[in-house]
């Protein structure tokens, strides 16, 4: 229990490192989360894209693995919310969003979670992972968040299967950014 408290605190604390306020559809993501320098979107976009690419590029790092979940619960409500994003074709947004719901469902994430509450267990499972506190990652793993049991979530994420959905949509992500960020056309 002291280590899911300790967890929470961190994760709360992490938050208040940022400046924009969680919407609905986009949950806040603490600064330096996808690498040091780079900003929230476009570290999400490229890690996402890099740890879709293949099961070999998180196999064996469930903590990893998380951080994609966390990417991808971002994604589509930042690519659709922001200004920032507005030259990024909808069909993207739509495409990132149909990913999600496979990934949660390969993961046993409940499909009405909301995304901050996906994104605040993801955080603290890596974050415990990462200090080798297996006891207080198992813990996050029990979360009504989750649908399956905790070793079935980890084992998966040890291991995380090629999702073709995830792969194509934040791969389309990425396109889209650049092009945007490179004054591509509108939506």
């Amino acid at each position: 229990m002291r280590a899911l408290i300790v967890a929470c605190l961190l994760t709360v604390s992490l938050g208040a490192c940022g400046s924009l306020p969680a919407t609905e559809q986009t949950p806040f993501i603490p600064p330096g989360v996808f690498g040091t320098y780079q900003d929230v979107d476009t570290g999400a976009i490229s890690f996402a894209a890099w740890a879709f690419a293949s099961p070999a590029n998180t196999r064996e790092n469930p903590a990893e693995a998380a951080r994609a979940v966390v990417a991808l619960e971002y994604l589509p409500g930042e690519l659709k919310e922001s200004p920032r994003w507005i030259g990024v074709d909808d069909s993207v947004i739509v495409r990132l969003e149909q990913a999600r719901m496979k990934v949660r469902a390969i993961l046993g994430i409940r499909p009405d979670a909301p995304p901050q509450l996906v994104v605040n267990a993801m955080l603290a499972l890596g974050l415990n992972l990462q200090s080798g506190n297996q006891a207080a990652a198992m813990q996050v793993l029990t979360s009504p968040v989750f649908t399956f049991p905790p070793e079935q979530t980890l084992g998966i994420l040890s291991n995380l299967p090629y999702i073709k959905e995830a792969n194509l949509a934040t791969a389309r992500a990425e396109s889209g950014a650049e092009a945007s960020l490179l004054g591509g056309t509108g939506r």
